[in-house]
């Protein structure tokens, strides 16, 4: 190995030159101010930022929650001409117990999936829940214009959306 010299060279610092680096008042309190309006943009994006985020957590929530009403609703719409031709069995057949059994099944899993059935007989014709199919003269002097005497089919609402309105007969 060879014996080399490294050489090093110090720098030397005086008294006055810390004085010539000193920054002035004036340039400090600019400095502070330039730093404090850096905080405040970046405090001010963090904050966009984050109402963003909640805001797409939000709809992304809203739109899960409707795919899933619409999905719901659809399945919904595809049972209820089961349930017609169950009740239509107890027209014809009033007193077999098998078909009041499964009438009363689709009409406990109706109300646990939140489909309702729409009232109409004795009711005022409401063209949002009823659809009116014929019009008769009035059974009886009690009975009101427009009150539905006959219901041909059954409307069912799912929560507060009208999955099928009611097929009915109004006096007139």
């Amino acid at each position: 190995m060879k014996d080399e010299k490294k050489e090093v060279e110090i720098e030397t610092v005086s008294v006055e030159d810390n004085q010539q680096s000193e920054i002035s008042p004036d340039k400090q309190t600019e400095i502070i101010q330039q730093l404090n309006d850096k905080v405040a943009e970046l405090n001010d994006k963090y904050l966009r930022v984050a109402a963003e985020l909640e805001n797409t957590r939000r709809r992304a929530s809203i739109d899960i929650e409707s795919v899933s009403r619409n999905r719901a609703m659809s399945v919904a719409e595809k049972i209820l001409p089961v349930m017609d031709a169950v009740q239509a069995a107890l027209k014809h057949s009033p007193d077999d117990e098998g078909i009041k059994t499964m009438e009363r099944a689709m009409a406990n899993a109706f109300s646990q999936i939140g489909i309702t059935k729409i009232e109409s007989v004795g009711e005022i014709l409401n063209p949002q829940f009823h659809n009116a199919i014929q019009i008769v003269d009035k059974p009886d002097e009690k009975t009101a214009t427009n009150t539905i005497i006959e219901e041909m089919q059954p409307g069912y609402m799912f929560g507060d959306t009208v999955l099928r309105t009611a097929m009915v007969i109004v006096s007139k």
